[in-house]
């Protein structure tokens, strides 16, 4: 086969092809986690981001390449989770730039595609590290590009594109000599290269096996919740997905923000976003009539549901609940609002005494969605919107979010750790001054905070300098492991001995999951004997994957 043109049809069913060569090895991505501990999702992340694309091209197929690629990346952009997840979204939607207004695209427009989204990836990292997906992406197409002629088959191209990709990716410990140290590749390029292999054979004639289960249906309707008296509390979750036609108006005017104040005028916990011709729209109402009929002034739907809430069964990707499950009404209008990333109910609970308004549940190998934050914002009747994502690997997709929301000035603050956005959440204080005084006590309030997590090791390791041998428990801070040790007694009280905790007077002790009272009593203990003047006060975080987490202050 020597392809002279692709067509949104192939396009569609390589992307397809790559998405069930990511899902079948993303445990094995998983593992490739520079640390040992059991917290690699880098291959689940960047598969649900994928995942997201390809859920978005079912809902209606096309043979224009434009409109394959601009549901795919709009997809992804909801979707996408994790720093990888998200950069691996931006690769495709800058390709669904290049590829704008084109049925199909021969090899040169295929090839300046790819180099439009690496441009776009990179932009969307403000500090890119070389090494990673970033260089891998890069190379490629720049490979590629170089190698064209006019002889040249899209066969030719993704072979072109593919064989340096896989050398680039042997390049990578090179460059970080992190991963040199741990001896594996970087994980996210190890990610695109499935994708490529999925992509490849497809385009080949090969069949490419796909396990992929579609989202569940909505779960039966149950009549008893909602009798003829009963009271209409919350009304409809009404979810649109709007095609603008060029007979009703130009798309390219549409004003989204009158959308959105017609919107707020019938309704609340209102999401009014547009990707190219197509606006997502999630409205609480009751009426949405009136919101079908102000939509179809300006184009057709793609899809539309809507859903009484008192039956509260809706499990829709675009409708899904994170935090508080019920439906609520608005909340009273305020000038700053915070959403912030936790997991465990009683870290949950710790944030919201603090003063969040939303928590999105997630962190470490649950990382959330773009998707999961625009719903945050919905729920938070504020001007100005606070994100704190807790979590290094969370920071793009709030970040994401934060371009795509209209609704209010979203301002993500890039805390790392829980023990970041503890310490930022102890000093918001909403009557401090403007909003850049307070955002600017938030962000000085993380400076000097050090959280360190203790956690099973699940391999063998050095790194660091320090041997860590499976089953040893080991003491992480930033990306350092500082001490292991046979149990978590012992790591602690080497760690409390070696980290310099000079002008830290207060110890936050979240006691995670797995950590029985017997274990956390033993701990606490331990801390207040080696580290006798620090104030100590112990927590019963419940948060996954880490027994123990130190917050020092």
């Amino acid at each position: 086969m020597n392809s002279q043109l692709v067509s949104g049809a192939l396009f569609a069913d390589m992307v397809r092809g790559g998405a069930a060569r990511l899902r079948a090895n993303a445990a094995q991505i998983n593992d490739m986690n520079v640390f040992p501990i059991p917290d690699g999702d880098t291959g689940d992340n960047m598969s649900m981001t994928l995942e997201a694309g390809v859920h978005a091209l079912s809902d209606r197929p096309s043979e224009r390449l434009d409109e394959v690629s601009e549901r795919l990346a709009g997809g992804m952009l909801l979707g996408a989770r994790g720093n990888s997840g998200v950069i691996l979204s931006q690769l495709f939607a800058g390709m669904a730039e290049g590829l704008s207004g084109l049925e199909t695209a021969d090899v040169r427009q295929l090839s300046a595609a790819f180099d439009r989204g690496v441009e776009k990836a990179y932009r969307a990292v403000m500090t890119p590290t070389e090494g990673t997906i970033l260089t891998v992406a890069r190379e490629a197409a720049a490979y590629a590009a170089s190698h064209l002629t006019d002889e040249s088959t899209v066969e030719d191209f993704f072979a072109d594109y593919h064989r340096e990709l896989r050398a680039s990716l042997t390049r990578t410990p090179d460059l970080l000599p992190v991963l040199k140290e741990a001896g594996v590749l970087d994980s996210g390029g190890v990610g695109y290269d499935y994708v490529l292999d999925g992509m490849e054979r497809v385009l080949h004639g090969e069949t490419v096996r796909d396990d992929f289960v579609p989202a569940p249906a909505a779960a039966a309707v149950d009549l008893d919740k909602f009798g003829p008296d009963t009271e209409m509390l919350f009304g409809y979750c009404t979810e649109v997905l709007l095609r603008l036609r060029s007979d009703k108006g130009d798309p390219e005017r549409f004003d989204t923000e009158a959308l959105t104040d017609f919107l707020s005028g019938v309704g609340d916990s209102i999401v009014a976003f547009r990707t190219g011709t197509v606006v997502k729209i999630h409205v609480h109402t009751r009426t949405p009539g009136r919101v079908l009929d102000y939509c179809q002034r300006f184009g057709e739907f793609l899809t539309v549901k809507i859903e009484n809430m008192m039956l509260q069964h809706s499990e829709s990707v675009f409708a899904r609940p994170s935090g508080d499950q019920q439906p609520k009404p608005a909340a009273p209008p305020k000038q700053i609002g915070i959403v912030a990333v936790a997991s465990g109910a009683g870290v949950c609970e710790t944030f919201r005494q603090l003063g969040a308004d939303e928590i999105v549940e997630g962190g470490q190998t649950n990382n959330p969605s773009s998707d999961d934050f625009l719903h945050a914002f919905a729920r938070v009747n504020a001007e100005v919107l606070i994100v704190l994502p807790n979590n290094g690997n969370v920071i793009l997709a709030a970040e994401q979010a934060a371009r795509l929301w209209e609704g209010a000035e979203v301002l993500v603050l890039p805390s790392r750790t829980l023990g970041d956005g503890y310490a930022a959440l102890s000093m918001f204080d909403p009557e401090a001054g403007s909003v850049d005084v307070v955002f600017a006590q938030m962000r000085d309030a993380m400076q000097g905070v050090e959280t360190v997590s203790l956690c099973p090791a699940v391999r063998e390791s050095h790194l660091s300098g320090v041997s860590v041998r499976a089953g040893d428990v080991i003491a992480v801070c930033e990306k350092q492991i500082l001490c292991a040790a046979p149990d978590a007694l012992g790591c602690a009280e080497r760690m409390l001995g070696q980290l310099d905790l000079t002008g830290k007077s207060v110890c936050i002790l979240l006691c995670g999951a797995e950590a029985t009272e017997a274990g956390s009593s033993a701990m606490t203990e331990t801390v207040r004997r080696v580290c006798p003047a620090l104030e100590l006060y112990t927590i019963d975080g419940g948060q996954d994957v880490y027994p123990f987490i130190f917050i020092f202050q």
